[in-house]
C-alpha cells in the first residue's frame, strides 16, 4: 500500500550515489515505475542515465517522499531545491549521519512529516538493516512509509526516538567498515604465520562471509554459536583468550569504537 502511494504521487531521490542507488534499485525491483522518480543529481552514472527515471529535471508539486540522500556536508547547499515541499504532505525521509529531525524542520517547517533512516552498505546487496524514526507530524503512517522504503534493501528496525540515531551509526551505520578491517587483520595474521597475501585473503573473506550468513541463518545467539565452535583447550580457545581479553580484545575495542562513531554522529549534528 505505501509503495502504491508513492507509484501514484512520486517520490525526489536527491543524491543517487552508492546509497541512493542501491535504494533506488531495491524500489525499482520491488515494482515501482521509473516515471514515478525524480533524481536529482549533478554526476549521473550511465547506470541511472539508462533507467527511464526523470533526471535532473525538476520535482513534482506534491511528491509522496523526498528522499535525501547526499553526505552530510553537502546537505546545506542541496536542501535549497527542495525547500517548496515544506509544510505540505510530501514525507522528508533522510539518510544523513549527523542531520537532526530540528535542522529538516527549521529548513521545511515545523509541520514537516519527518523520517530519520541510518541504512548501511551491505543495502547494495539487499542485506543492509536501518533504524528509523520520526517527528510527531510523520507519526505512525510515516513510519509505515519510511519502513516500506528501506525495507527494499533490507531489515528495519523502528527506533525508540531520535536519542538513539547515533548509536545506530556507531554499530551498523559504520559498522561494515569494522568487519572489512576484521578481514584485513586476519590475512595479515595469516600472512604473519607464512601464508601468501592471496591465500590468506581469500581464507579471511570466506571465513568472514560465511560465519555471517551462519549467524544471520541460526536462530542460535552468537555467543552459543562462539561455544559452539570452541573445544576447550583447543586452538580457537587460544585465539579468543586474546580476543576476549577485558582491556585489550575485540570487547574494550569495539566499545571504544561504536562511542567514538556515535559521538562524531552527534557531533556533525551541532
Amino acid at each position: 500500500m505505501a509503495l502504491e502511494k508513492v507509484a501514484r504521487d512520486g517520490i525526489v531521490l536527491l543524491g543517487c550515489g552508492k546509497m541512493g542507488s542501491a535504494l533506488l534499485a531495491g524500489w525499482l525491483e520491488a515494482g515501482l515505475p521509473p516515471t514515478a522518480v525524480w533524481v536529482i543529481e549533478p554526476n549521473p552514472t550511465d547506470w541511472l542515465q539508462g533507467l527511464g527515471v526523470h533526471l535532473n529535471q525538476g520535482v513534482p508539486p506534491a511528491p509522496a517522499v523526498a528522499l535525501l540522500a547526499v553526505k552530510p556536508q553537502m546537505m546545506g547547499a542541496a536542501l535549497p531545491a527542495l525547500q517548496a515541499l515544506g509544510n505540505g504532505k510530501t514525507l522528508v525521509v533522510s539518510i544523513a549521519a549527523g542531520t537532526s529531525i530540528a535542522t529538516f524542520e527549521q529548513v521545511f517547517g515545523d509541520r514537516t512529516p519527518v523520517v530519520r533512516a541510518m541504512p548501511n552498505t551491505p543495502a547494495m546487496v539487499g542485506r543492509g538493516i536501518t533504524g528509523i524514526c520520526a517527528n510527531a507530524t510523520a507519526g505512525a503512517e510515516g513510519l509505515a512509509l519510511g519502513r516500506a522504503l528501506m525495507s527494499a534493501v533490507g531489515q528495519v528496525v523502528e527506533l525508540d526516538g531520535e536519542h538513539q540515531i547515533d548509536a545506530v551509526t556507531g554499530v551498523s551505520g559504520s559498522g561494515p567498515a569494522y568487519v572489512f578491517h576484521l578481514i584485513e587483520a586476519m590475512a595479515a595474521g595469516g600472512v604473519a604465520q607464512g601464508l601468501s597475501p592471496e591465500v590468506a585473503m581469500q581464507l579471511a573473506r570466506a571465513t568472514v562471509c560465511g560465519a555471517g550468513e551462519l549467524a544471520y541463518r541460526s536462530p542460535e545467539a552468537a555467543a552459543q554459536l562462539r561455544i559452539n565452535v570452541t573445544s576447550p583447550g583447543g586452538t580457537t580457545a587460544a585465539a579468543l583468550a586474546v580476543l576476549m581479553d577485558g582491556e585489550t580484545g575485540f570487547p574494550a575495542l569495539l566499545t571504544r569504537a561504536v562511542k567514538a562513531a556515535a559521538d562524531r554522529g552527534a557531533e556533525l549534528g551541532k
